[in-house]
C-alpha cells in the first residue's frame, strides 16, 4: 500500500476538457490516438472497445489510456463505418454533435459524455501509457457522482469553478486508481512497470529529459545525469520502464509538439526546432508516424468543431 500511496503523491493531474457528444453516425476509429486519457459515460447506445470489442452499455464507464493507438467504435447498428484516425479527426462534425449536459439527459439518440485529463509522473511520464494498462470498461458510482460535478461546475459562473474543476479532477484520477487496486486489474503491469518510482537516479533523467527536450539528451548526456556510464545507461533506463531512452525521448517531444501546435501560433518549424528537431522535413514525417496525421491536420483540427 505504502508503493502505492507514492505513486499517487507523485502524480500530476490536469484537466485537459470535458465534451457531451450526441452521435449523429456510428463508427469505428481503426487507429485512433488521443495525448491525453478519456473516462467515457455512456449515456445512450454502445462504446467497443480495441480488437476484441469489449462492450459499454448504457450507464457504464469506458477509459481509454492516452498516448496509444486504440480501435474504438462509438454508436451502434447494422451500418458502421470503418475510418482511420486522419479521417475522423478532420470530420468529426459528419460523426458527432456537442451538445449541452441538460441535453445529454433529453434527446433521444446515442450519446456519451467524457472527460480528458493528463496524469504524469513527476509531470514528466505519461503514467497510464508507462504502465501498459489497455481500454477497460468498469461501473463506478462514485466517478459517475465527480462525472456529474465536473460538468456542472463547468456551466457554472460561480466563483472556484476552474479550481474545483482541478479538485474533482484530482479525486477522479484517485478513484480509478483505487478501482484498479480494488478489483485487482492489471496487477502484473503494476508489478513490474511501477519500479521506476523508487529509483531517483531514472527520476533524475525523466526531470531531465523534461527541461532540456530542444537540446542534448543523447545517451552520453543521460549517463552523465544519472551517473552511470554511458553503455549502460540505455539498458538501465529500458530495465526500469519497458522501452529504450531514445524512443521515450521522442514521445516526449511529439507530445510537447501537440500541446504547442495547439496553444502557440509558432509555426511548425519553429514548434519542431523548439523540441528538439533541427530537420523540418524530418520532424514532419515522424510526427505523421507517430499520430497517424500531419502536424499542420494536428493544428487544424482544434479550429474545426471542438469534440
Amino acid at each position: 500500500m505504502e508503493d502505492y500511496n507514492k505513486i499517487i503523491e507523485s502524480l500530476g493531474v490536469k484537466f485537459v476538457k470535458a465534451k457531451n457528444i450526441k452521435i449523429q453516425k456510428p463508427v469505428t476509429v481503426n487507429n485512433l490516438y488521443e495525448v491525453e486519457n478519456k473516462v467515457i459515460w455512456v449515456n445512450k447506445g454502445e462504446v467497443l472497445l480495441g480488437e476484441e470489442k469489449l462492450l459499454a452499455k448504457e450507464g457504464d464507464f469506458a477509459f481509454i489510456p492516452g498516448g496509444k493507438v486504440h480501435q474504438i467504435t462509438y454508436g451502434r447498428g447494422s451500418q458502421i463505418e470503418t475510418i482511420t484516425n486522419d479521417k475522423f479527426i478532420t470530420g468529426k462534425s459528419e460523426y458527432f454533435n456537442s451538445i449541452t449536459h441538460d441535453e445529454l439527459l433529453t434527446e433521444g439518440g446515442d450519446s456519451f459524455s467524457y472527460i480528458s485529463f493528463e496524469a504524469k509522473v513527476f509531470d514528466s511520464v505519461n503514467f497510464f501509457a508507462s504502465l501498459d494498462i489497455p481500454p477497460f470498461i468498469f461501473s463506478n458510482d462514485v466517478i459517475k457522482s465527480l462525472n456529474d460535478k465536473i460538468f456542472e461546475e463547468l456551466d457554472t459562473d460561480e466563483p472556484g469553478a476552474d479550481r474545483m474543476v482541478k479538485v474533482l479532477t484530482e479525486y477522479l484520477l484517485v478513484e480509478l486508481f483505487r478501482h484498479i487496486v480494488r478489483n485487482k486489474l492489471f496487477v502484473e503491469q503494476l508489478a513490474t512497470n511501477s519500479t521506476y518510482f523508487k529509483d531517483p537516479r531514472l527520476i533524475d533523467i525523466f526531470n531531465y529529459i523534461n527541461e532540456h527536450l530542444g537540446g542534448d539528451l543523447s545517451n552520453k548526456k543521460l549517463a552523465e545525469v544519472a551517473n552511470v556510464s554511458e553503455d549502460y545507461v540505455g539498458q538501465y533506463f529500458k530495465m526500469l520502464t519497458g522501452i529504450n531512452p531514445q524512443d521515450y525521448i521522442e514521445y516526449q517531444r511529439m507530445e510537447e509538439a501537440v500541446t504547442l501546435l495547439r496553444t502557440s501560433k509558432k509555426s511548425i518549424r519553429d514548434i519542431g526546432h523548439e523540441v528538439g528537431y533541427k530537420d523540418t522535413a524530418y520532424f514532419c514525417r515522424r510526427f505523421k508516424m507517430m499520430f497517424g496525421i500531419p502536424a499542420g491536420k494536428m493544428r487544424r483540427r482544434e479550429s474545426l468543431m471542438n469534440v
